[in-house]
């Protein structure tokens, strides 16, 4: 039987890959809850199966100042099942853990300020936050988007999986950690271990980083405009490309984050993918590599 072949990449696959835009599958257990395929062609196939049907168009108001955050989350998934598509918190009043599992399309205004673990684990809405987040915030996001006005917190989109989450201001250290896809938009200056065992996906910071960018990362991209501290273990400078400022240009515009000094002020960090085998290393050797 004749051997497979491969044909070697072309030049756009390369530069394309190197921006973080994978194809291959990730190993590891499946997700047995996938898309409806099955769904007409105004939803486009690619909404959960259990997913509500909402218009845009009709509006909804939650007054938060006197519920817990469990009930205004029950109150969320009641307004979706009745059809809201946009709905608004008043008064969130920095609740922790608001607004989280939230599998649906849905323009959801937060009007205020949200604690720790805010918009976890959430698959599809549109969130736009006016205030401020607190740790966690989007922690194992898979889809959507999410626009904070203010700062946020540590571990800002930890194990993001998907969908672009921005923060216009300033964010604590750990941004990105474990991050496994999507993109990671940070208006001004971000902590230390930012980008820390990042895996997938892109992340921009506008200002500067502090201690250790990148440390470990074993694969995706991080675009900075500012000045690291300093750069972490297996986290070296790369190539910024014409596709590389093109995506920059576009998604920066497209939120309004925009350095002073325009694209031209972003350099690239990639993993030196000298960590890709570590675990097969000697002692000595990863003292070594340390």
């Amino acid at each position: 039987m004749a051997a497979l072949t491969r044909s070697a990449p072309s030049e756009q696959e390369r530069l394309s890959y190197e921006m973080g835009l994978h194809n291959e599958q990730l190993k590891g257990r499946s997700i047995q809850k996938f898309f409806d395929i099955n769904l007409d062609e105004a939803h486009h196939g690619f909404l959960l199966p259990d997913a509500f049907d909402v218009d845009f168009n009709k509006r909804a108001e939650i007054d938060a100042s006197n519920m817990p955050a469990k009930e205004v989350n029950l109150r969320i998934r009641e307004l979706m099942a009745d059809g809201y598509g946009t709905i608004v918190i008043k008064n969130p009043g920095a609740k922790h853990s608001l607004a989280v599992g939230i599998l649906n399309r849905l323009n959801l205004i937060i009007d205020g300020s949200l604690g720790y673990f805010g918009c976890g684990l959430i698959d599809g809405p549109n969130v736009r936050i006016s205030g401020r987040v607190g740790w966690s915030c989007a922690e194992n996001m898979m889809s959507g988007t999410i626009l904070i006005e203010k700062n946020a917190g540590s571990q800002f989109g930890a194990a993001i999986r998907g969908g672009d989450l921005v923060c216009k201001g300033d964010v604590g250290s750990r941004t990105g950690i474990d991050m496994k896809g999507g993109n990671i938009i940070v208006g001004g200056n971000t902590g230390a271990f930012t980008g820390f065992m990042m895996q997938r996906g892109r992340m921009v910071i506008c200002g500067n980083a502090g201690k250790n960018l990148g440390d470990s990362m074993y694969d995706g991209t991080i675009y900075i405009a500012g000045e690291p501290q300093s750069l972490g273990v297996d986290a070296v400078w790369g190539e910024v490309t014409d596709l590389d400022r093109k995506w920059l240009e576009n998604k920066l515009r497209m939120y309004d984050v925009m350095p002073k000094g325009g694209i031209g002020a972003f350099r690239k960090i990639v993993a030196g993918k000298q960590l890709w085998n570590y675990d097969n290393l000697e002692p000595t050797e990863k003292k070594m590599v340390l």
